[in-house]
């Protein structure tokens, strides 16, 4: 155990001072926030641009007048004639455009839609949506229907969705938070135990080239130096989630206070008729107590245990890999087998396992150590028993150890060949190997 905890010490620290270390854990939440704040800078100048003037050309004489101007819709009369404003089409404005309604419109409940190039897709579904009600609002006149009575009519159905617990009681439940933190969960947990893993087999590959390797295994067994090596880097991969988690939330309330206005932030959460609602005090409440139905301490938990116990699993497994090649090239084939189950349970999640996340093919993959790691922590926002908890994360723990020993036999063998390509049938070979 000494030796191991010195090769831990000498990974965490060599890795640490590092460049690279330094410059991913203050830049990567520098580059998102950055991202975030480019995002709300784009999305409002793409509301500025998309704003529209439309001229009207009525022939048939009662349209007009029932169209509204919009944030992003100015409707207009021109004084010149149809052909004239055509010709001028051309040297206007981006975004200018010509309405002409026929005579026959509520027959033929058909115009045209003039544009300089390409109309704006979002002009069209404005003016499509107010001419489609104004068609409506003339059927129902026409049947002596008093629309104004019709639009104060609120038809909006809220669902307070609910869940039954296993004793019996209710609680509140929001299946699209949920979803959303489910997606986030298998996003984050494929990129970094796909990240960190290579991470392990690179270090062992360069090592292994550079000869050091065998000044180190003089000293210590390769099944002590392999696990220093993953404990080592898996020690480095949490000590950046941490940086990383308490840095966005201070750069994210810096730019969130001083860079952006409440206003721009609001503008870009919402649209149109929505601003309104979005900003109204039960949508607040709403969301408050859609938060409060998860459970975010087990759901904490849960991420480090599965996040912890997949990253040893493909960390042995991707030791096992460096320790068999020379170099990155020659590894690919050995890595692909070996992420198959991650990332086919990273596919199901955004389908098979939010929609049905207590269904058989979820709860077997949440059973199976290579791909419990993202589809038990999808299932864990959805609520899972706690006796499935406890037997994924006992069979997680299991695989790990039989994986490590897997692992272990074929490195003590490959962390000391050079110049041979190897192929599954010598990797068996080694496997085989006695001590």
């Amino acid at each position: 155990m000494h030796k191991i905890r010195l090769i831990i010490q000498r990974e965490y620290l060599t890795r640490v001072k590092k460049r690279s270390f330094l410059l991913t854990t203050f830049l990567v939440p520098l580059f998102f926030i950055g991202m975030y704040i480019g995002v709300i800078i784009l999305t409002k100048k793409s509301f500025d641009d998309t704003h529209a003037i439309v001229y009207v050309f009525d022939e048939e004489g009662t349209v007009a007048p029932s169209l509204v101007n919009t944030k992003n819709l100015t409707y207009t009369h021109s004084n010149h004639a149809l052909q004239h404003q055509i010709d001028s089409l051309q040297g206007s404005a981006k975004n200018t455009n010509i309405l002409v309604i026929p005579t026959n419109f509520f027959e033929s409940r058909k115009v045209e839609l003039l544009s300089s190039g390409k109309p704006n897709v979002v002009t069209q579904k404005e003016v499509e949506s107010q001419l489609g009600e104004i068609v409506r609002d003339h059927a129902y006149q026409k049947l002596g229907v008093n629309t104004d009575s019709i639009k104060n009519i609120n038809s909006s159905v809220s669902i307070n969705a609910k869940e039954i617990t296993t004793n019996g009681e209710t609680r509140d439940s929001n299946t699209e938070i949920a979803m959303g933190i489910a997606l986030a969960l298998s996003i984050l947990v494929y990129i970094s135990l796909f990240l960190y893993g290579s991470q392990v087999m690179r270090g062992i590959i360069e090592e292994k080239n550079s000869r050091i390797i065998e000044v180190i295994i003089s000293s210590v067994k390769p099944f002590q130096l392999m696990m220093g090596k993953i404990i080592g880097i898996g020690m480095v991969g949490l000590t950046q989630f941490v940086l990383w988690i308490f840095l966005s939330l201070i750069l994210v309330g810096i730019a969130s206070t001083f860079l952006v206005s409440k206003e721009d932030l609001m503008s870009q959460m919402t649209q149109h008729e929505s601003l309104s609602q979005a900003a109204d005090s039960s949508s607040q409440i709403e969301l408050y107590s859609a938060l409060q139905s998860i459970n975010f301490p087990e759901l904490i938990i849960c991420f480090f245990v599965f996040f912890i116990g997949g990253y040893l699993i493909y960390s042995a497994l991707f030791a096992a890999v460096g320790s068999a090649v020379d170099s990155e090239t020659e590894a690919s084939q050995f890595t692909m087998p070996i992420t198959m189950p991650l990332l086919l349970t990273y596919a199901l999640s955004f389908g098979v396992l939010i929609n049905d996340p207590h269904g058989s093919i979820a709860t077997w993959l949440s059973f199976i150590p290579f791909t419990s790691p993202i589809a038990m922590l999808v299932r864990v926002p959805f609520g899972v028993p706690t006796w499935q908890l406890i037997v994924s994360a006992v069979l997680l723990i299991g695989g790990f150890v039989l994986t490590t020993w897997f692992a272990a036999r074929i490195y003590r063998v490959g962390i000391l060949m050079y110049g041979k390509k190897p192929s599954y049938k010598e990797l068996l070979k080694w496997f085989l190997y006695k001590n």
